[in-house]
């Protein structure tokens, strides 16, 4: 059985319902018991309910599994403390592959949750266990995040839309996830996930107008007023900030070519996972 952490939010269903269609067995890992229908839903034959600030109550959720695919809460402050908490289970339970959810460009200190993913890379390269390290770039899907606003003909992002992006699509991801947990091979390995264009925020806007079949403008928003909408707390938002300072100055891209050696195909381009995303409907999978 695999264990995965961090299983109710996007990645992780998305982690789940990959190994669901592979006959893989899943025990999901969820913060919060309202959570627990939902992961059951998208696949997971057991559910637990733990804090992974609270490592001696996890490790008999960790004990058993052959694998464990890791995910950090987003942009959570004490992400490197969780991290550990993940790894010394895992070693406690003999786990004999690791798999870490980190991100593009880890070694950006002016982002702190990638030098948070560094650190804890860099904790799992030097423990006992079988690892696989995992680098997505920024997702296709975070646009269902503001897609009332693109269906009014307006796609608002708190960074300059002049800058450079390698969007790739979660389920390119989450496909190749459950490839390397099903799969021996991969142990030791670092990948860095990039989807297979690079694309301005501006130039997203044009391939949803296309896609939509009428005007969608991208705009830098005010960072105030994401703040006020996003109405989270202060250190969650600082870290936020920071990022879209950084992403401001320089983007954020990648290359695809390990993702579609990966994978042993293209990886999904925007515009169809545009297509794909307009027939499900926003609110679906996406």
């Amino acid at each position: 059985m695999i264990l995965v952490t961090g299983a109710a939010g996007k990645t992780g269903q998305a982690v789940i319902q990959a190994l669901y269609t592979r006959g893989e067995p899943v025990r999901a890992l969820v913060r919060r018991p309202e959570q627990v229908e939902k992961a059951t839903a998208d696949g997971a034959v057991e559910v637990e309910v733990g804090d992974l600030m609270d490592a001696d109550s996890l490790v008999p959720i960790f004990a058993g599994m052959r694998a464990v695919y890791h995910i950090g809460p987003n942009a959570h402050p004490a992400e490197a403390e969780i991290g550990h908490n993940a790894i010394s289970c895992a070693r406690v339970a003999g786990i004999p592959h690791f798999v870490m959810h980190s991100v593009l460009h880890p070694q950006i200190q002016a982002m702190p949750h990638h030098w948070s993913k560094l650190l804890i890379e860099q904790e799992l390269i030097n423990s006992e266990l079988g690892s696989t390290i995992l680098q997505p770039a920024s997702y296709m899907q975070n646009v269902r995040g503001v897609w009332a606003s693109v269906m009014e003909g307006r796609y608002p992002v708190p960074y300059s839309i002049d800058v450079r992006f390698s969007p790739v699509d979660l389920k390119d991801v989450a496909e190749l996830a459950a490839d390397i947990l099903s799969s021996p091979g991969h142990e030791g390995a670092i990948y860095e996930l990039a989807g297979p264009e690079l694309m301005t925020p501006a130039q997203m806007a044009r391939q949803m107008s296309e896609a939509l079949g009428k005007p969608v403008e991208a705009e830098e928003s005010s960072r105030e007023q994401w703040q006020r909408e996003a109405n989270l707390d202060p250190e969650r938002t600082d870290i936020l900030l920071a990022m879209f300072e950084y992403y401001s100055e320089h983007g954020f891209w990648g290359n695809p070519r390990v993702l579609a050696g990966l994978l042993g195909r293209e990886p999904t381009t925007f515009s169809q996972y545009l297509w794909r995303l307009i027939r499900q409907g926003a609110n679906g999978n996406g």
